[in-house]
């Protein structure tokens, strides 16, 4: 079949004569060419089938490439038509979206395969998976992401909203290990299911460990909801491994947290909702700021911070917002920094906000 490749913001489509089946590549990205490399070493780097790989850089085994050279790297593999063949059974056999597939094949229910015919399979864990059915079990996939200057593990890591320690040891790396421009990391992609509630002024109860840090990641900012008043402010997730550690977005936020908490900052736990992305999450707050200087830069040493923490690291992230440090919200399970324990008065109050008591 005739066709020509147009490159359009980052995103490759088809165009192809009349009587054509039409398609269109999911989003590609792109690998920069290193010493020692050829397309079979790339292919095995990134988990790409070589025939898709070299396919979607029009390349054959006499394609020579070069140092700092782009080559696109497709989020697809190609799969050959048997005998008995439906979309809907090519989807089933790789475990694959039907509509996703029938998108990035520009095909319909309506359409037909035909024995030999070569179709594109999203890659898993690389192409945009379909929406997580409710009452399916979390699972992960994993994706691929090229190193570029001025990466480090850690900053990857909140790149993605992953915990440090869970980004090394997918890549079976160690604590000192140190990337270089290039390298090809894997990074794990939760996909944690929507959760029934009881009622539609109910959260969903997400485990902490397992769902609800990674639906929330750290640089996530999202509305939190007054169980009790349905007051609501905005906030952000800026850190936290036990539970979320957050501040409020502006001065303004600050002011309604203090009227919610009855005029000011304290320790009182409240059971509140945390909306993020379509999604509401059942959850428990205390207001109090603690462990950081507005007046000081982020993330150093400084000689003061909140609630009586002393001199050591800035955990304040968001200046000008009416308040020193980060306040906590508790999701199911989560537990406390101070000595890794479960505070039982959070835990009651997600599951008020989740209706399970």
């Amino acid at each position: 079949m005739w066709f020509k490749k147009l490159f359009i913001t980052g995103i490759m489509c088809t165009s192809i004569i009349a009587g054509s089946t039409i398609g269109v590549y999911a989003l590609d990205t792109s690998y920069t060419v290193q010493k020692g490399d050829t397309y079979w070493i790339i292919s095995q780097k990134l988990g790409v089938p070589i025939n898709s790989l070299m396919a979607a850089n029009n390349a054959n085994q006499n394609t020579v490439i070069y140092v700092g050279q782009k080559i696109t790297v497709p989020q697809y593999k190609l799969y050959t038509v048997v005998s008995g063949d439906t979309y809907w059974k090519v989807s089933q056999k790789l475990g694959v979206s039907l509509d996703e597939l029938l998108a990035l094949n520009g095909a319909n229910g309506k359409s037909y395969l035909y024995i030999g015919q070569q179709i594109k399979i999203p890659l898993s864990g690389i192409s945009q998976a379909a929406p997580p059915s409710r009452g399916s079990k979390p699972y992960i996939t994993y994706k691929n992401y090229v190193v570029v200057k001025g990466d480090t593990y850690w900053r990857i890591s909140q790149k993605f909203g992953l915990p440090l320690a869970e980004l090394m040891k997918a890549n079976n790396l160690s604590q000192s290990a140190w990337p270089n421009i290039g390298d090809v990391v894997k990074i794990p992609v939760h996909n944690v299911p929507i959760k029934s509630t009881p009622g539609p002024q109910y959260g969903e109860a997400l485990d902490w460990w397992t769902e609800a840090q990674y639906v929330i990641p750290i640089g996530a900012d999202f509305e939190v909801v007054d169980f009790k008043t349905g007051k609501s402010f905005k906030a952000r997730r800026t850190t936290g491994a036990n539970h979320a550690d957050c501040e409020a977005l502006t001065a303004g936020d600050t002011k309604i947290i203090k009227e919610i908490w009855g005029g000011s900052l304290n320790w009182v736990k409240r059971p509140v909702l945390v909306k993020y992305n379509g999604r509401k999450i059942a959850a428990s707050m205390s207001s109090m700021p603690h462990a950081g200087n507005d007046s000081a830069a982020a993330g150093v040493w400084t000689s003061w911070r909140s609630d009586n923490y002393g001199a050591g690291t800035n955990y304040d992230w968001i200046k000008k917002n009416g308040m020193d440090g980060h306040f906590d919200i508790h999701f199911l399970n989560s537990t406390k920094h101070s000595d890794g324990a479960v505070d039982s008065g959070h835990q009651a109050n997600i599951k008020a906000a989740a209706g399970l008591k």
